[in-house]
């Protein structure tokens, strides 16, 4: 039986839900930089459930913005310099650091990549072409540039928070990272699942 698109975002909503208020309840982290961490995910869900019946999205963006989700929970809930993955991580490779905002980062610009392409296919209706790619990467590179002007207001505003929140790890080089792990994930993503999302959207239509 075929799941239609309005019971699998009611899923995928419920599992968020289920795991913010789970994640939320005791964090790590302390509750300033748990809910910067989340904010994201709170003005995701916000702006889905507020067009979702104007513009229902394919079941394949929804799924993805539910792992987005996820991702950016967990960081919040231990901060994303303490995540246990990036330990593991780190042991296994012989890091310097943790790099589950490496992650984090890579996902910011792989995941809201096929939001973005979606949009200006049936939203703004461009034809296909690789201008689509393009446009996509940049306006992901331009996002993520955005969120590290918004980590650097935070640091300069807060006085609770703003190092767990940045997750630098002594890194001089940390914003330079954070926006090129980003546009390498904008860059595999739209190499990798525009067939994928082109089925979905069809479905969808």
């Amino acid at each position: 039986m075929t799941i239609s698109n309005n019971h699998f975002a009611a899923i995928c909503i419920a599992i968020i839900i289920f795991l913010e208020i789970a994640l939320g309840i005791s964090p790590q982290a302390d509750r300033m930089t748990w809910a910067m961490e989340n904010a994201p995910v709170w003005i995701g869900i916000t702006a889905w459930l507020w067009t979702k019946n104007q513009f229902p999205l394919s079941k394949f963006c929804i799924a993805l913005f539910c792992l987005h989700a996820i991702i950016l929970m967990v960081g919040g809930y231990y901060t994303y310099a303490k995540v246990p993955l990036g330990f593991w991580a780190k042991d296994w490779f012989e890091l310097s650091r943790n790099n589950y905002d490496r992650l984090g980062h890579f996902a910011q610009g792989f995941i809201p990549a096929i939001f973005i392409r979606e949009l200006l296919l049936r939203v703004a209706k461009l034809p296909q072409s690789r201008w689509i790619t393009i446009l996509t990467i940049c306006t992901c590179l331009a996002f993520s540039a955005f969120y590290e002007l918004i980590e650097w207001w935070t640091a300069i505003f807060s006085t609770n928070g703003a190092s767990d929140f940045l997750g630098t790890q002594g890194d001089a080089w940390d914003t330079q990272w954070d926006m090129f792990c980003a546009l390498c994930g904008a860059i595999i993503s739209q190499m990798t699942l525009q067939k994928i999302h082109d089925r979905s959207m069809k479905i969808a239509q």
